[in-house]
């Protein structure tokens, strides 16, 4: 049984944010996968966890677990690049949050993603789960722009889908997800398949490359609407789905 305070504010944020809806669903294999996506700020995590049509776990960063964690990752991740005078009521609002973000990221369909040596524990998890045949979701997105729809992938992910092969010998293949708060919609794009017979190395630009390419396409395909972008910034500054 979920934690009641997990069970209230999925409730709360379901009415505040509408159902999104799936489109080229058929892009998403039978079996197990990597679908990774534009983390739209908070909209993606939170429209895997409502709205994603499969069984899933998503990754979550481990801090956002860890109570005396929670305050300066979130304050640093999510608010720092808000405007100047909104930025100490944000600090003081990280201070607030840990015991209700250790309850509800603990309770939602997450796997904790580690930076430390207990990253080996991330790759377990995810394959544990990608054997009972579950969906791994995973925004990995970092602060350098890449265009108008994502930012660059951090490309450490990709490790995931050797060590199942190692341990299955099945190859995992990875499919691209267009997160678009603008359109409540979740548009998903055809998978590439890992290539164990590659380098590592080689794969993971390979991989990261197609699915940035692959998700701009998506969103360059979808009526005219503002991009909601990694960075936390002025909904002003938000870019539209142009091709530039």
């Amino acid at each position: 049984m979920k934690h009641i305070v997990y069970r209230i504010a999925r409730k709360i944020v379901s009415i505040v944010i509408p159902a999104y809806q799936t489109e080229k669903g058929e892009n998403l294999p039978d079996g197990p996968a990597i679908v990774v996506g534009n983390h739209s700020q908070a909209y993606g995590p939170i429209a895997a966890e409502l709205y994603f049509p499969r069984k899933h776990y998503t990754w979550c960063i481990s801090e956002m677990m860890e109570r005396e964690k929670v305050a300066d990752y979130a304050y640093k991740d999510f608010w720092s690049k808000k405007p100047a005078l909104l930025r100490p009521f944000y600090r003081l609002f990280s201070y607030i949050i840990p015991g209700l973000a250790e309850i509800i990221f603990t309770n939602a369909d997450t796997l904790p993603v580690y930076r430390d040596k207990r990253v080996m524990k991330t790759f377990q998890l995810s394959c544990d789960k990608l054997k009972e045949g579950a969906m791994i979701v995973i925004f990995p997105e970092d602060y350098t722009e890449y265009n108008n729809i994502v930012h660059e992938f951090q490309r450490g992910f990709v490790h995931v889908a050797k060590y199942y092969y190692r341990q299955y010998k099945e190859p995992v293949p990875f499919v691209p997800m267009y997160v678009c708060p603008g359109l409540h919609k979740l548009v998903f794009g055809k998978p590439i398949m890992y290539d164990p017979k590659a380098s590592q190395k080689d794969e993971a630009e390979r991989i990261c490359k197609y699915l940035q390419e692959s998700i701009s396409e998506l969103a360059y395909a979808q009526p005219r609407h503002r991009v909601v972008p990694y960075p936390n910034v002025s909904k002003k500054d938000y870019p539209f789905n142009e091709r530039l």
